[in-house]
């Protein structure tokens, strides 16, 4: 379910949960990450009579997202694997999610195989302004099949549509300090009572309230993966040249291109850069392909 140090806390197929550790160093196919087991992985363990086990085998990943490392010594970190859905939690006031951001982590997802849905959080606060602008983003990503949602934590029906697409899935929150996803996630389940920020900002004046993932149970069948609030998404393993063939809008362009090796930049004849100036492809898209193109990502995100 966790992991804590040298220690991992594994669910059984019993409903257990079982204080496991590592047998060893366990490589997985060349990955040089900070952490050789992820939330989500299936292990094969054996328990040793004081009823702690020894993790003795990862079984493969169906897939798995993937973020730069805060330790500059490794290359990447493992935020969970074996995900059915991952929900992308995102809010256009307190704080204000950035489309860079969300394109970073669609790119991100669709690199590795995993169905998004970006849930546009604290609607009950929106301004005319914003709630405008809500309605903008999702017509957007709609567009290029992305599915949006659009609620608020403390609207009953928006928490129960919201939970029965949880149902019998493995579900991944993620998304900045601040947007609600310890509060929303209370919402769906509310025996599980996480802190949230509300709680804790007299403490520590509001930094992350959840500083590892860890998997849930849902009493509705599935389970639920919340996250550490992230600042920023780094690109890893992903070469420049490639990263259009995750914008799902560009990548199906490709053929109309002159060259087909179009970065989409400063080639002639590029049907990509047709389509922005005719409106088909969102500016605000293009400005997010170029961000990743052009940044260093060699530095850090958190």
């Amino acid at each position: 379910m966790r992991s804590t140090g040298s220690w991992y806390q594994v669910f059984t197929g019993e409903k257990q949960v079982v204080k496991c550790r590592l047998k060893g160093k366990i490589r997985l196919h060349g990955i040089r990450t900070t952490n050789p087991i992820a939330v989500g992985d299936h292990v094969v363990f054996e328990e040793m009579p004081d009823g702690t086990g020894v993790i003795r085998e990862i079984e493969p990943r169906q897939n798995y997202i993937i973020r730069k490392s805060v330790n500059l010594s490794r290359q990447a970190h493992i935020i969970a694997a074996n995900i059915d859905r991952a929900y992308l939690i995102a809010t256009l006031a307190a704080p204000a999610t950035s489309t860079v951001f969300i394109d970073r982590f669609l790119v991100t997802a669709e690199a590795y195989g995993i169905p998004v849905t970006i849930v546009f959080n604290k609607t009950d606060i929106y301004t005319e302004a914003e709630a405008a602008l809500l309605d903008q983003l999702v017509g957007l990503y709609t567009a290029i099949d992305y599915q949006c949602l659009g609620i608020s934590a403390f609207n009953t029906e928006d928490v129960n549509n919201f939970r029965d697409g949880l149902t019998d899935k493995v579900n991944l929150l993620s998304g900045h300090s601040g947007v609600g996803k310890s509060t929303l996630i209370n919402a769906v389940e509310e025996s599980l009572d996480l802190k949230t920020a509300a709680q804790t900002a007299l403490h520590d004046d509001g930094k992350h309230t959840t500083t590892f993932a860890e998997i849930f149970p849902l009493s509705n069948g599935g389970f639920i993966i919340d996250t550490p609030g992230i600042k920023g998404f780094g690109i890893v393993h992903i070469d420049k040249e490639h990263i259009a063939q995750y914008f799902p809008e560009m990548h199906h362009l490709l053929p109309q291109c002159k060259f087909n090796n179009c970065i989409h930049i400063n080639e002639p004849q590029c049907a990509v850069k047709q389509a922005i100036k005719a409106g088909n492809i969102a500016e605000s898209r293009y400005h997010s392909y170029l961000s990743m193109y052009n940044t260093d990502e060699t530095e850090s995100y958190r």
